[in-house]
């Protein structure tokens, strides 16, 4: 099956996980890590000394219960990982019935969408998905980007985030923009900062920005090289 790629904004929408084991506990993590302003955690085992971290992460609250189909009212977007088949299909079928976004783990013909294998760095996020085929699979080429995507992407990405701002504040429009910024991107700014030269990444700066902004180089490169 061919999926829909998209990243989901999870500020100030409300998810819920069903089974907090060790699967379900990277869920959860993963969820308020990207800034979910509400999960519901509900399991019928008594919390554990492994639960402990991720229950206290900010907006997780935990009950101690089976699941009720009121419990999707309001959600946006439903983790099961549980290993009761009934329950499982039950989920999902409540939440395509409601519109509801659900991922049931391991087991794609339940879901509305799958997670795929995440190799981030900073604020880059490369996802990879063999259409829930063999998540094995997605980890390995996971495993290959790590080796293949240094620590310059991570740095160079910090460094146009401070950069864009500034350029886009200075009104010349989208094509000099454009401009900018891919020939920042094949300027060598990446071997640069993966040498931690500043020397030569302060210089392909230089000549790439508008003069306007060369004084803020310094800021620009700051804990980067």
């Amino acid at each position: 099956m061919r999926y829909y790629p998209l990243f989901a904004d999870l500020s100030r929408k409300r998810c819920l996980v069903v089974g907090a084991g060790e699967v379900g506990q990277r869920k959860i993590g993963a969820l308020a890590s990207c800034g979910a302003s509400e999960i519901l955690v509900l399991d019928t085992r008594e919390p554990d000394a492994s639960m402990g971290e991720v229950l206290a992460l900010p907006g997780v609250s935990f009950e101690q219960r089976s699941f009720k189909d009121e419990d999707l009212d309001g959600r946006f977007l439903v983790i099961a990982s549980t290993s009761d088949e009934e329950l499982n299909w039950r989920i999902s079928r409540a939440c395509e019935a409601r519109g509801i976004l659900c991922n049931i783990v391991d087991q794609p013909e339940k879901c509305s969408f799958i997670v795929p294998a995440l190799f981030t760095q900073g604020d880059l996020t490369v996802a990879i998905s063999t259409g829930g085929a063999s998540p094995a699979l997605a980890r390995k080429i996971r495993k290959g980007l790590g080796e293949f995507l240094g620590t310059e992407y991570g740095a160079a990405l910090l460094l146009m985030s401070r950069l864009r701002p500034l350029v886009l504040e200075l009104g010349l429009g989208s094509p000099r923009n454009g401009a900018i910024f891919r020939g920042l991107v094949d300027s060598g700014l990446l071997e640069a900062l993966e040498a931690r030269d500043q020397a030569t990444a302060a210089d392909l700066l230089e000549r790439h920005i508008p003069t306007q902004l060369a004084p803020r180089i310094p800021e620009l490169l700051d804990g980067l090289c």
